[in-house]
């Protein structure tokens, strides 16, 4: 039995804390909050964008600690779940690792390359997993989307838009502050970064536009991400821009030697469109409940800790590599100039 360790009990915290209900072979043994009335389980105040709001938590026997290092010196937890913002993800995974935890760590996996390099070099020195929650992969859409591609079954990707806006975020002082997350561009943006990077390898170079409101905090770009075959050709949309009659859209239109692949949720529901000028819904595997994709991701988690291997779609290079293609962008977005990645 795999123990974990939650620590931060805001929305994401909570989702963890739901999926994980799911999970087979592990169980949620501790949580970490410096709220009291959390450790307590009045939980009435968390809400997000997505999924259930917060409410009276029956914590039973879970152990609760106030204070971080109180949970890593814990001998009796295998897995530490760092769900707080991002600011504090580097630090707090570098004490969980040094402490002889593994680590599931919530994206994006650091603000700066440099702490997210730091991460995966102590988690080298420690011997210990670290891996990084990026959900999309685990979202039955986009899951299609990448056994798709990955399996050539349509032959090779040749093109693709991607999509992802929301309204400003309101429902956490901490996810509204750039400060602790790198803003949309990174925050949110990152899950696209992320994609392309599991379904079409890292670009050389990328050039961007975008919305600088203050001079510095870029919250929507368009990115066209440049191969040195030309091919794929991508792209994508991503940034806070939208009115709240609309909080949250996501999607894809993919083009594939055979196929073209098409969703947009709350529109366009997944369709696979053939050279016999068919259109197919798939069915999709899994549940479509709003926490599955999350109990997914942290299964996949504890069969990597279970099995000592990392799991290919939790890896923190990966991860890393999200996150300085999400910094080229914003380079290219204030430079006005093409930006090469390294």
């Amino acid at each position: 039995m795999v123990r974990i360790g939650i620590v931060g009990i805001g929305f994401m915290g909570m989702i963890h804390y739901l999926a994980a209900a799911k999970l087979r072979g592990a169980r949620v043994a501790a949580i970490c909050t410096r709220d009291a009335k959390k450790r307590a389980g009045d939980w009435r105040g968390i809400r997000g964008n997505f999924g259930p709001a917060g409410t009276w938590m029956d914590l039973g026997n879970i152990k609760r600690y106030a204070h971080f290092e109180e949970m890593c010196a814990d001998p009796n937890l295998d897995l530490i779940d760092i769900c707080t913002p991002t600011h504090l993800h580097a630090d707090m995974a570098r004490a969980a690792l040094r402490a002889g935890k593994h680590v599931l760590v919530e994206k994006a996996i650091a603000l700066t390359r440099k702490d997210a390099d730091a991460m995966l070099q102590t988690a080298t020195k420690a011997g210990k997993l670290l891996l990084v929650a990026h959900v999309l992969p685990f979202v039955p859409e986009f899951a299609f989307a990448t056994e798709t591609i990955r399996s050539g079954v349509y032959g090779r990707l040749l093109a693709g838009h991607f999509k992802r806006i929301i309204a400003q975020p309101d429902w956490s002082t901490d996810i509204a502050d750039a400060g602790k997350t790198g803003g949309p561009a990174v925050d949110l943006h990152i899950h696209d970064t992320h994609f392309i990077r599991l379904i079409a390898g890292a670009p050389r170079k990328v050039f961007s536009t975008g919305l600088v409101p203050d001079g510095s905090t870029v919250t929507y770009l368009t990115t066209q991400y440049l191969y040195d075959s030309g091919t794929p050709v991508l792209s994508c949309s991503s940034g806070a821009l939208a009115k709240k009659g609309r909080e949250f859209v996501h999607g894809y239109e993919i083009y594939l030697e055979k196929a073209t692949l098409l969703y947009e949720s709350g529109t366009q529901p997944l369709t696979v469109l053939t050279e016999d000028g068919k259109a197919k819904q798939p069915k999709l595997k899994g549940s479509t409940e709003a926490t599955a994709a999350f109990t997914n991701e942290m299964q996949m988690a504890v069969e990597g800790v279970q099995s000592g291997c990392e799991p290919d779609l939790l890896r923190a290079q990966l991860a890393r590599d999200a996150l300085v293609l999400c910094h080229k962008e914003c380079q290219s977005v204030l430079s006005g100039k093409v930006v090469t990645v390294d």
